[in-house]
């Protein structure tokens, strides 16, 4: 009887863990180490599990192979990584190998509260790396490995604690879109439809509120996928405005983001409006603001008027803040009537508050009363403004002699050489235009040469310059 125990032994025997090997998954060694894997396999024939066989006095009694034959166990067994469903360990080789040489390792899994260790491979792999896939979430396993030799399987090494399968946590974050970072507006019977993105891991918790208040759920709809939240209103009214607060959870970590939404309408017209006072072409109007705004600031109002005789209405004044106002250039003898709308984002008010009475512009006696006129006196005696400047000529070439005179009434211009007068004489052409006089002497010869002087004289007076003409003969060869 105490045999038979003895040759059922612990649950971490190569014989049972052999077994056991279609129940775990599958265990992947790094790219690099598969391939001296693979060499391996060539090299190094393939051990054979013993066949399973009913205990007997002479495998209970069977001597355990020397310590010398069996390798130490391995060196610094690492976690490399612990993933959603994979697991990765290292280790460093055993200090003995073993008189009869390595033949591989052998990676086993032992759940937690369990007694029973199940081999990760089918044989020893001669990697020092391995990873464990296809695990289950919420798996908690201890995990261990030996070092074999063709004499059996050494001690093996131990990670000190249980390793637990389960998804990567990673913060949760709200993306906002860009037109939602503001306020939110709609109109009144507009669907509101946000979709807000947000990542997280494993799947993030999500819940809106209203105003710190939990949602209506029979007028707001939400529905929260794996990487978004939609909040629907398939009708807006005024009362869903406020501001929306939309939590995601990851266990202990959460993220916010808060949307306002505004819900508006038109608004509805000034609640009273009174014509203040009427003079000349203007008249002075005065309203009251309208009790309903539509749930937002007014963009201003718009005064229109009509006349009596044709009853069409004219915009004078557009988004206009003030509530009083003047409007001018009314047409004498006609009846006007005001009205006032209210203004903003939906619009103008579906009606306008109109004035109770006419504004009657009258035609007033005006009786033109002129001033005399009393006429400026421009007299002035004659006076040079640019006086005669000296001149050299060439015999042969006509020239012209220039001064400006300013007078009132209109001076006689008189030209003089050496101080005879030469009116008449068809050598010299004299002209007098804008003030501007001008004596042309046709083809001058030295004879002509001297004193030039030009005279202008009125009623009031008498004024004159001068200047000097010298005609150079050309020199004869």
């Amino acid at each position: 009887m105490m045999e038979k125990n003895a040759s059922e032994g612990p649950a971490c025997s190569p014989e049972e863990t052999a077994s056991e090997f279609a129940k775990v998954p599958t265990a992947e060694p790094p790219g690099e180490v598969a391939v001296s894997e693979s060499t391996r396999e060539e090299q190094v024939p393939k051990p054979q599990a013993p066949a399973p066989q009913a205990p007997t006095a002479s495998t209970a009694t069977k001597p355990a192979p020397p310590s010398e034959d069996v390798p130490s166990a391995p060196l610094l067994l690492t976690l490399e990584d612990v993933s959603s469903s994979s697991v990765t360990v290292s280790w460093e080789p055993p200090e003995r190998l073993g008189r009869l040489g390595l033949q591989g390792y052998v990676l086993e899994l032992c759940r937690e509260g369990g007694s029973e260790w199940v081999p990760a491979s089918a044989r020893p792999m001669m990697v020092t790396q391995q990873t464990v896939r296809n695990l289950a979430l919420g798996d908690k396993f201890l995990l261990r490995v030996s070092a074999v030799s063709s004499a059996g399987a050494g001690p093996p090494a131990m990670l000190d604690q249980p390793i637990h399968i389960r998804e990567n946590i990673e913060a949760p974050k709200i993306r906002v879109p860009r037109h939602l970072r503001q306020t939110y507006i709609r109109q009144v019977g507009e669907t509101v439809n946000l979709q807000i993105p947000f990542q997280g891991k494993p799947k993030p918790q999500a819940t809106w509120t209203h105003n710190g208040h939990a949602l209506d759920s029979q007028r707001v709809s939400m529905r929260t996928g794996d990487q978004d939240s939609i909040l629907f209103i398939r009708s807006a009214q005024r009362s869903d405005s406020g501001r929306y607060e939309l939590t995601v959870r990851v266990e202990d970590l959460e993220a916010k983001a808060v949307i306002d939404i505004l819900v508006i309408e038109k608004p509805g017209p000034p609640s009273s409006i009174r014509l203040l006072d009427v003079w000349g072409c203007n008249a002075a109007l005065q309203w009251t603001p309208p009790q309903d705004t539509g749930n937002t600031e007014l963009l201003g109002y718009m005064v229109q008027k009509a006349d009596k005789k044709t009853g069409q209405w004219f915009t004078v004044l557009e988004r206009y803040h003030p509530t009083t106002c003047t409007i001018s250039d009314l047409i004498i003898g006609n009846s006007y009537s005001f009205r006032v709308f209210s203004e903003n984002l939906c619009g103008l008010s579906t009606s306008a508050t109109v004035t109770k009475e006419l504004a009657h512009i009258q035609k007033a006696d005006i009786a033109a009363k002129p001033k005399g006129f009393i006429e400026r006196d421009f007299s002035e005696a004659p006076s040079f403004t640019q006086p005669l400047a000296d001149h050299t000529s060439t015999p042969g070439y006509s020239t012209q002699l220039f001064c400006s005179v300013r007078a009132s009434p209109k001076p006689k211009i008189i030209w003089m050489k050496n101080k005879m007068e030469i009116q008449g004489n068809p050598k010299y052409r004299a002209l007098s235009e804008q003030g501007v006089c001008t004596l042309e002497i046709r083809k001058p010869s030295p004879f002509d040469s001297g004193v030039y002087t030009c005279k202008a004289i009125n009623v009031l007076g008498e004024a004159s310059v001068d200047c000097r003409l010298e005609v150079k003969a050309s020199a004869t060869h």
